[in-house]
Formats: C-alpha cells, sequence, structure tokens
C-alpha cells in the first residue's frame, strides 16, 4: 500500500482496498459512494457534481502466487468537481507461478471538472513467477474538463501492456505523465490514443522512461485532430547496458486547425554528466542512479 498509493495509514475520504481478489476495506463519504458490480469483479464509484477537495483510494494488492483477476472499475463524475483519485497496484510473488492483475479503468468526467489520477503499479518478491499488470484506461471527457494522469511504474513488473483511450469535447485537457523503468529481462508496452473531437480541446501525453539490461519498451502515441485543436507527445528515455526503447509516433491530423507535434530523445547516459558526479566523489554507479532518479522525477 505504500508503494503503490502512498498509504501508510487508513486515508481520509473514500476508499476501496482490495487484497487477494477479496474486499479488504471500503469507506464511503457524503458526495463518494463506492458500489461493489453486479455479474462482474469491480465496482462503481459515483461522484456528485460540485465535489471538491476530496480524495478516493482505490489500491489493489496481490501477495499469493498464482492469482490471476480482471477487475472493472467506472468511474462517473459529476459537473464542477475537483478530486483526487488514487490507484494502483502492487504484486509481491514468491512463488512459482505467474500472478497477474488487469484493471480496467473507465472515467466519465463531467463538464468543468479537474480531476488528478495517480497510479503506480510495482512488483517485488524472490520468486520463478512472474508479476504481471495490464492496465487499460478509458477517458471520456466532456467540455471543459481536465484531467491529470500519472502513470508510474519503476520496479519489479516482469510484462506489462499499458493502453490508454481518450475522447475529448470543446475546451477539454488532457495531461499524461508517464515514468517508466525496467531492468533485467522485462516487457513494457504502452499505447495511447486521444481522440481531440472538440474545438480548443488539447493533450499533452510525455514518457519518460529508463530501459536497463535485456529490458525493452514500446511507446506508442497517437493524437487524432478531428476539430480546431493542439496535441503533443513526447518520448524521452535513456538506454542502459543492453535495453532497447522503440517509440511510435502517430498524429492524424482531420481538421485544418489540427496542431499537432510529436517529440522523441532516445539515447544513454552522457559520459560528462557521469565524470562531473563523480568528481563530487560519487562511485560510477551512484552517479547512474543520481542521473537516473532526477530524470525520472
Amino acid at each position: 500500500m505504500a508503494e503503490v498509493a502512498d498509504i501508510t495509514d487508513v486515508p481520509a475520504g473514500a476508499y476501496n482496498f482490495r487484497v487477494n481478489s477479496e474486499l479488504a476495506g471500503r469507506s464511503t463519504t457524503d458526495n463518494i459512494n463506492i458500489v461493489t458490480k453486479e455479474g462482474m469483479p469491480g465496482i462503481d464509484i459515483f461522484i456528485k457534481p460540485n465535489t471538491k477537495n476530496e480524495s478516493v483510494h482505490i489500491p489493489v494488492v496481490v501477495s499469493e502466487s498464482g492469482i490471476k483477476e480482471t477487475v472493472y472499475n467506472d468511474f462517473f463524475i459529476g459537473d464542477n468537481c475537483d478530486v483526487v483519485i488514487v490507484a494502483g497496484c502492487g504484486i509481491d510473488n514468491c512463488g512459482t507461478h505467474d500472478s497477474q492483475h488487469d484493471g480496467i479503468h473507465r472515467f466519465y468526467v463531467g463538464k468543468n471538472s479537474k480531476i488528478k489520477y495517480v497510479e503506480k503499479h510495482y512488483g517485488s518478491g524472490n520468486g520463478e513467477g512472474k508479476r504481471i499488470l495490464n492496465p487499460v484506461t478509458e477517458v471520456y471527457m466532456e467540455e471543459n474538463s481536465v484531467m491529470e494522469m500519472e502513470m508510474e511504474q519503476i520496479k519489479g513488473v516482469d510484462s506489462t501492456e499499458r493502453n490508454t483511450i481518450a475522447e475529448l469535447k470543446a475546451n477539454a485537457k488532457l495531461i499524461v505523465k508517464e515514468r517508466l523503468m525496467t531492468h533485467g529481462s522485462q516487457t513494457a508496452v504502452s499505447g495511447y490514443k486521444v481522440s481531440l473531437n472538440g474545438e480548443g480541446s488539447n493533450a499533452d501525453v510525455v514518457s519518460r522512461s529508463v530501459a536497463r539490461d535485456n529490458s525493452s519498451q514500446t511507446f506508442n502515441a497517437c493524437i487524432a485532430g478531428n476539430a480546431p485543436c493542439s496535441g503533443h507527445t513526447e518520448c524521452d528515455s535513456i538506454i542502459m547496458d543492453n535495453g532497447k526503447i522503440l517509440a511510435i509516433p502517430s498524429l492524424e491530423a482531420n481538421d485544418v486547425d489540427a496542431m499537432l507535434v510529436h517529440e522523441a530523445a532516445i539515447g544513454k547516459i552522457a559520459g560528462d554528466q557521469l565524470v562531473k558526479l563523480m568528481t563530487l566523489g560519487l562511485t560510477e554507479a551512484e552517479a547512474e542512479e543520481q542521473i537516473i532518479n532526477g530524470f525520472l522525477g
């Protein structure tokens, strides 16, 4: 819980804790209600219009080897809200069987609402079983809404496919900040498809990543400008050892006033950076870690 949701105690506000495929705790508020789905695993989260300065925590923990689950969580967010939503999953696998959590999150963001969404993934355990996370995020944004998404995976996940789609109406704004590190023989695929459907809509999708050892990553970001709008994607990556990174930009301008930009920078840590830090007494390994920590923020 501390790693994936910064929780060291029971949080204030609404929350839903899921541990090893079972409900482990739930709290609602006057403005935020959480309801168990019928007929499928997952929850519906209802946030009343004009809800401000509240939070929802819905972390998942898997600590038994061999668990494989798919969970469907839908967020219905009213107009004029200002809310923080914290999700994420941690898998601790000390066994011989693979453990896997696939979370499908759908957000329906009301007019003029502002949402901050934080999703962290973390893996640990010394077992031979893999730690697998395949999140799917769908975002549907009404006029003048804002959604800021922080997507982070820094350690321990053997395989992940992260797929995000978003549809924006007039003057809606989407900000995505992805931070990712792979090591060993891990693989990670991040896919984004953002449709700017309304006049004045805006999207900024930025990924910062590090591929170490023999790991590999793919960043596939597509922004479709279907109206007078602006969109930007960016992939900034560091490769180390035998790491591999593939960046696939895709821009679709379907309106003469759609302004779309993609940037990519992939390379190794500059030698002069290491030298400067090593003159301060750091070893080469310590200097590398300092640079990586600063790069990933």
